[in-house]
């Protein structure tokens, strides 16, 4: 077999978008910056504000209640903040799902006392009789639940969320940055509070991303304070350049984005049927519950992630063992433990992610390669070429 380079981790960031690309120079070559009232300052501004329509339209919402920050990370820990309100009575407390983001792990501006953990079904989705009894349990609370998991691509039913979070007068967050791009993301529709997303999952720049209010939501305060920009909600002189980027993927997705999910979902139904073709034993995490059409986490009797994940790129596919956000290192994943899934079985998840142009010749290609690979990685034999 030729070697090749196969992309298969999308989930991790995605590649650019030539549109976004162009756009990212563009604004390198303006001079002005967007708080300046003069000519070349209100030209930097309209790319900007053209970029924050963009993202509205993407996510339901109004332009004046899009957050520029610099990347899901940083959404994250600005939506977490005492104090929100929807509707009267500020939130006190925090309740997370288990299987969030670390960024959403941490906290944000809770102390430690004041943040309880939300458990998972064995398919990783939110336990809501547990959620229910939680947010019923004291004082409102903001919750925090992401639309779709990074590493399972399991979905979570974020509008039946919503009604029990609003109905105990507490404010919902949800962190969107692994579903925009791969399925529906509409602030309206889910009945959420704040969204999350970033830039470089759907072919933006990377270290941009966006905070997205519902018209109901109060108490925002910044995270970091300066000369006022963002209407006072997030200060510092903005990335042009990367949110130029961040408007024109979005605007690419827009146009195309329904015809690429639908062809993903194929490629990845040939992908895990393949994958059993080859070792009938192969597990995918959370196949019981709805899924993300592009992510494939998965292992099978035997199969070491840190061994799996090397032997893949040896093989010219680049795949991850779950989230990139650990440093590179690959180690036990937190999501799989709340899903109660054994620690061992954990130990071999690898994670396949497509995108919007992964071809079948592509998946095609990995499928080929895995009855070598699954010689040395499951049934202890052969040699990796």
């Amino acid at each position: 077999m030729a070697k090749t380079r196969v992309y298969l981790d999308w989930n991790a960031t995605a590649p650019m978008r030539p549109q976004a690309k162009t756009a990212m120079m563009r604004a390198l070559d303006l001079v002005g910056n967007p708080s300046s009232i003069h000519a070349e300052g209100r030209a930097a501004r309209k790319i900007m504000e053209d970029a924050r329509v963009l993202v509205a339209e993407a996510t339901g919402a109004r332009s004046s209640d899009v957050v520029f920050t610099s990347g899901g990370t940083e959404a994250n820990a600005l939506a977490l903040t005492p104090g929100l309100r929807r509707d009267g009575e500020a939130a006190t407390r925090l309740i997370i799902s288990a299987i969030e983001h670390p960024s959403v792990l941490s906290g944000g501006r809770f102390a430690i006392e004041d943040i309880q953990s939300a458990p998972v079904t064995a398919s990783g989705i939110v336990d809501l009789d547990q959620l229910r009894a939680m947010v019923a349990g004291g004082p409102p609370a903001l919750v925090s639940v992401m639309l779709a998991n990074n590493e399972t691509g399991a979905i979570q039913p974020i509008p039946e969320i919503a009604e029990l979070v609003h109905a105990a007068h507490g404010v919902l967050h949800v962190d969107a940055v692994q579903a925009l791009g791969r399925m529906e993301v509409d602030i309206n529709k889910l009945q959420a509070d704040l969204i999350s997303i970033s830039s470089h999952k759907v072919g933006g720049a990377k270290g941009v991303g966006a905070l997205v209010l519902s018209d109901r939501l109060a108490g925002l305060e910044p995270l970091i304070e300066g000369g006022g920009q963002e209407k006072g909600r997030r200060g510092g002189t903005e990335n042009l350049p990367g949110i130029a980027s961040f408007g024109a993927a979005l605007a690419a997705h827009l146009e195309t984005g329904a015809a690429a999910i639908v062809r993903m979902q194929k490629l990845q139904n040939k992908l895990e049927a393949g994958l059993r073709a080859v070792v009938p034993e192969v597990t995918v995490f959370a196949s019981e519950a709805a899924r993300l059409p592009n992510t494939t986490l998965f292992t099978a009797p035997g199969m070491k992630a840190e061994t799996a994940v090397i032997a893949f790129d040896l093989e010219g596919m680049a795949v991850s063992s779950g989230s990139a956000c650990s440093s590179g290192k690959v180690k036990a994943s937190h999501v799989l433990a709340a899903m109660n899934v054994d620690s061992t079985m954990a130990r071999g998840a690898v994670r396949l992610s497509l995108g919007w142009d992964t071809t079948e010749a592509e998946v095609q290609y990995l499928l080929e390669a895995w009855i070598s690979l699954s010689n040395v990685l499951v049934k202890g034999t052969g040699v990796v070429a």
